[in-house]
């Protein structure tokens, strides 16, 4: 089982749309029974909140469904996950200042696996939700791909039982 956990601030835009955007596409693959996702914010601000309208209309428009409510990520979801994936540069300044530094292996930015690494501008501010979708969706297959050839003999065996 790969434990991933994707990371914003709130937990109501963009990491929630990166958990259901990959389990998606971990779905359409047959490997959701691999892995473990979820998603969690480096702030309480919106803790207890369902994932934010404009950016579930966005996740229903590409036909991808789900429902999601927001929680703080602690050390303990760090220590669990194999990957944490955050969204910004500053997501990823909150998590070394969560960790102390550790875990530096297991946390990167989400588009850093693509073509073009950037952050993924937070709709919250910018309102597009869409660049955002656009952006989060390219950051997962790619980092499926990654998985798929680090993880290549775990998963196959995943596959045969």
């Amino acid at each position: 089982m790969i434990n991933v956990a994707f990371v914003c601030l709130g937990n109501i835009c963009r990491s929630p749309m990166a958990e259901l955007i990959f389990k998606d596409l971990i779905k359409e693959r047959k490997l959701d029974l691999s892995f473990r996702v979820s998603s969690f914010g480096t702030s309480d601000c919106e803790e207890g909140n369902s994932i934010y309208p404009p950016a579930k209309r966005t996740l229903i428009m590409h036909g991808i469904p789900g429902s999601h409510v927001a929680k703080q990520i602690s050390l303990k979801d760090v220590k669990n996950n194999d990957y944490i994936l955050v969204m910004d540069s500053s997501n990823l300044l909150d998590m070394l200042r969560l960790t102390g530094g550790n875990y530096g292996e297991k946390i990167f930015k989400l588009c850093s696996f693509t073509h073009r690494p950037r952050d993924v501008a937070d709709p919250w501010y910018t309102r597009d939700f869409e660049t955002a979708f656009s952006d989060i969706e390219d950051g997962c297959k790619c980092f499926l791909e990654y998985i798929l050839k680090e993880k290549a003999e775990a998963l196959d065996y995943d596959r045969r039982h």
